[in-house]
């Protein structure tokens, strides 16, 4: 009887075609294709677009962005052992072979990225098909929008020339393309903020730590920046400054989130959320930042905690003299942005070292913090619309704006005058107003001075060690390929050419 049953079976699906009995998606299987039925389904989609920048920013954005500069360097222990693919960022010394590299961080950095674009495509590719909230849908493709935009734009920036994926890969073979010229992935990013602007809400309407209407205008300025569009660039932050949703905080310090408090405030454009706790929302930046060996007793007065424990290792992201000669006289920043610590452990004897100040907030539990960062504050707004306006000769209204930003620092206006003299000062103000905020190596490398800038830091670190925190033991020295790679772009992950034929 069974082989009967069996046998109708059979010819039931040959009379009426096995394709479409082989392409049903199963009901009882999430996918793609089961998962985005209503509104619930894709805030939780776009939710977890938002995911990848805390490990972005919590692990590989200062690396990459900060350390990969003269603003931070790392304070060496020989004890440690090997921290290659760290010190290599830090040291321009990162190896290369064929055009690509096997930093970890590089690596980690890329896929993070596309990750990103991979949950932003899924979400971009059906939204439009599925009847819900009209408003509510605007909103969650404007994210969509905006976190595929930020993601190009850290690749752009990073690598140059990038595949660019704009639809979900559904087979291995779709997910190797051919390298996109960098004028092409600016082009889409711009495509995409533009498309993202009308459909964000205002902050002020807007759900804390989500894309808003300004940060996309913020963005799509950097963008243009970037690309030395300066009438593009004006128009479209201009909104941004007379909108009256963000003013500058009254204390250059109260600018920077708490661990619970004064997140997403009234400076605050675009932050990435962390939350304190065992949820894994938490994040840990401000200890990777610590110089070390430190021992619990000196850690304790910084954080805060009631179970402050001793760290060992090397430390990173430390202040170098070159950020701290860097503050005027008098300006109110250096002492919000830079602290000091004495480590007895130290095998220097000067045992007292800088760390980064302004991200460092009270909180509870050793090595779990709830601060949030940062990505862009109204105070680039202001600096942004200075460089703007000087570049297309405006540069009496560019001063006004720089002016903003100093009289907060407690200085006093610029004296700068002419085009080339109020570049320089607001080249000089954003360094020290975004210290420590993975901004430094976009602007040397965005206003091609990285020779001019970069290798005369590096010369300074081998002939003086002592002066960037190597402990006076022989052999502690920088290493011989120390600021030999001074490359406009990272090279490209060696794992993910293993996968791809383009490169």
């Amino acid at each position: 009887m069974k082989k009967h049953i069996l046998g109708f079976a059979v010819a039931c699906i040959l009379l009426t075609g096995c394709e479409d009995f082989l392409t049903v998606v199963p009901e009882t299987q999430l996918s793609s294709a089961t998962f985005f039925k209503n509104q619930n389904d894709f805030e939780q989609a776009v939710n977890a677009a938002y995911v990848p920048l805390r490990t972005i920013i919590n692990d590989r954005a200062w690396l990459l962005g900060e350390m990969h500069s003269d603003n931070t360097y790392y304070a060496r222990n020989v004890l440690f052992g090997a921290t290659d693919n760290q010190e290599d960022i830090a040291d321009f010394s990162i190896p290369e072979s064929n055009g690509t590299s096997a930093n970890t961080h590089v690596l980690n950095q890329w896929r993070q990225d596309y990750l990103i674009i991979s949950r932003t495509n899924q979400i971009l590719a059906v939204i439009d098909d599925v009847e819900f909230d009209q408003s509510a849908k605007d909103n969650v493709k404007g994210q969509a929008l905006f976190l595929r935009a930020y993601a190009y734009f850290e690749l752009a920036r990073y690598f140059g020339s990038v595949p660019l994926h704009l639809t979900p890969v559904a087979t291995r073979e779709e997910a190797a393309l051919d390298l996109s010229p960098e004028s092409e992935i600016y082009a889409q990013i711009e495509q995409d903020l533009q498309a993202a602007i009308p459909l964000l809400p205002k902050k002020s309407a807007q759900e804390p730590g989500r894309a808003t209407e300004g940060a996309a205008r913020t963005l799509l300025a950097n963008v243009f920046i970037n690309q030395k569009k300066w009438s593009d660039a004006e128009q479209v932050l201009t909104p941004v400054v007379t909108g009256g949703e963000y003013m500058l905080m009254a204390d250059y310090a109260m600018a920077f989130p708490g661990n619970t408090s004064n997140k997403n405030n009234s400076e605050s454009v675009f932050e990435v959320q962390f939350i304190e706790g065992a949820a894994g929302l938490n994040g840990n930046f401000i200890y990777q930042f610590m110089p070390r060996p430190i021992s619990a007793d000196e850690l304790q007065p910084i954080m805060g905690t009631s179970n402050p424990q001793n760290i060992d290792g090397e430390g990173n992201n430390i202040p170098t003299p070159d950020i701290i000669a860097a503050y005027e006289e008098g300006d109110l920043r250096e002492e919000a942005s830079i602290g000091y610590v004495f480590l007895s452990g130290s095998f220097r004897d000067d045992k007292t070292y800088p760390y980064i100040k302004k991200h460092a907030k009270q909180h509870s539990q050793h090595n779990n913090t709830g601060t949030n960062w940062v990505v862009y504050r109204y105070a680039e707004v202001l600096l942004f619309m200075a460089e703007i306006l000087n570049e297309q000769g405006k540069s009496g209204e560019a001063a006004a704006y720089l002016n903003q930003v100093r009289e907060r620092a407690g200085l006093d206006a610029t004296t700068a005058s002419g085009q080339a003299e109020l570049r320089e000062a607001i080249f000089k103000e954003r360094r020290v107003e975004l210290a420590f905020e993975n901004k430094r190596w976009f602007d040397i490398q965005r206003t091609d001075r990285i020779e001019e800038i970069i290798r005369p830091y590096g010369q300074r670190i081998i002939a003086n060690p002592l002066d960037y925190y190597y402990p006076p033991i022989e052999g502690a020295v920088p290493r011989s390929n120390a600021f030999t790679n001074l490359s406009k772009f990272y090279a490209y992950p060696a794992a993910e050419s293993d996968l791809s034929p383009y490169f």
